[in-house]
């Protein structure tokens, strides 16, 4: 199932469109699908764009109910609430919504598609999308992308959500702008959502994580200059598995590493302090070739996150002194655009 532009979208944000709705701001940012609400309650009636910087004028308001007066066909959770289910709350919002006619993407790890109260609610045409299901017909990874002649670009990171499926968007745009043949392979529900090609990697088994991985990169590879694969986790942080298998499936020809300017520590591990980033590229790659068993995998860049400095000036300061720190070519790909990214993948 996917969204298309006949849809009308209302995004469920309680909370989280001052900077935490991971999934409802990327929809915001880069969606294809007209988005006629916000529903947020903390800031209902404001400007979205400068509550986001994000430059489109669509109205916040405070319930479903308010929604409903710009006549959306489909609800999208652009939450994301720690343990993958709804609060009670939030969850009588989507029961109001699909009571009122509307279809529901779901990129929740709590499936909502078989739940006992809202099955008897939904009316054809309408439908529940759970993003978050493991796709049919999994097998093992075998290295196969090796294979292909594409460039398959990893974004990598010192921590999670520090901004690697913008960083590949970024720089797909940037590729189609330059006429390549470009590709986003989505991993993770947001990208799904945005209606990119891809598997929900923390929904498969993960005996079958790199296979999933390679399926889809196999399937898109041949008909692409190149593919930006989303990242996903950090080698860093304790509570991810999903790089090494986006590594072994995708079979990287570059690598960009993302970090957010001025994060010292993984989030919620106080104890875990971030490396110096040329550490973190020597770690990077030791891991992607695996002593010469894969093919070299280098960091040609580094795509910094730098939302939370109040000036150009001072990101560009930020970027600066990583470039020194590195010796990589330096970008925040959101704020200033990812050109010199771009050049370093196809000057390497």
């Amino acid at each position: 199932m996917r969204l298309t532009p006949d849809h009308r979208l209302a995004i469920l944000l309680h909370g989280g469109t001052r900077g935490d709705g991971k999934t409802g701001l990327a929809m915001l940012r880069y969606g294809q699908v007209p988005v006629v609400a916000v529903i947020d309650a903390d800031c209902a009636g404001e400007s979205l764009s400068e509550v986001t910087g994000i430059k489109k004028e669509i109205p916040i308001v405070d319930s479903i109910q308010a929604a409903l007066a710009f006549q959306p066909t489909v609800l999208a959770i652009g939450l994301a609430p720690s343990g993958g289910s709804l609060p009670p709350a939030y969850y009588q919002e989507v029961k109001a919504a699909i009571a009122a006619g509307l279809s529901i993407v779901n990129g929740l790890h709590t499936p909502l598609g078989n739940d006992p109260e809202l099955i008897p609610l939904v009316k054809p045409p309408q439908w529940i999308w759970d993003v978050r299901q493991e796709p049919p017909g999994l097998t093992v990874g075998a290295a196969r992308a090796a294979s292909l002649t594409c460039r398959r670009v990893l974004a990598v990171g010192t921590d999670m959500a520090v901004g690697k499926m913008s960083t590949g968007i970024e720089l797909h745009r940037l590729a189609q702008a330059e006429g390549l043949r470009s590709q986003v392979i989505a991993t993770g529900q947001t990208n799904l959502m945005l209606g990119d090609d891809g598997i929900p990697l923390d929904a498969i088994r993960v005996d079958f994580a790199s296979g999933a991985v390679e399926q889809v990169v196999m399937r898109q590879g041949p008909t692409h200059d190149i593919l930006f694969i989303e990242g996903q986790g950090s080698l860093l942080n304790p509570a991810s598995t999903a790089t090494l298998p986006l590594m072994r499936g995708a079979q990287p020809t570059h690598l960009v590493l993302v970090h957010r300017w001025g994060q010292t520590h993984i989030d919620r591990c106080p104890q875990i302090a971030i490396p110096p980033l040329a550490q973190v590229v020597k770690l990077y790659e030791a891991v992607a070739t695996a002593a010469g068993a894969f093919q070299p995998a280098p960091v040609v860049g580094i795509a910094l996150n730098t939302r939370s400095l109040p000036s150009d000036q001072a990101a560009q300061d930020a970027i600066q002194t990583v470039q020194t720190e590195t010796g990589l070519p330096c970008a925040d790909v959101v704020r200033f655009g990812g050109a010199t990214l771009l050049e370093a993948i196809f000057s390497s």
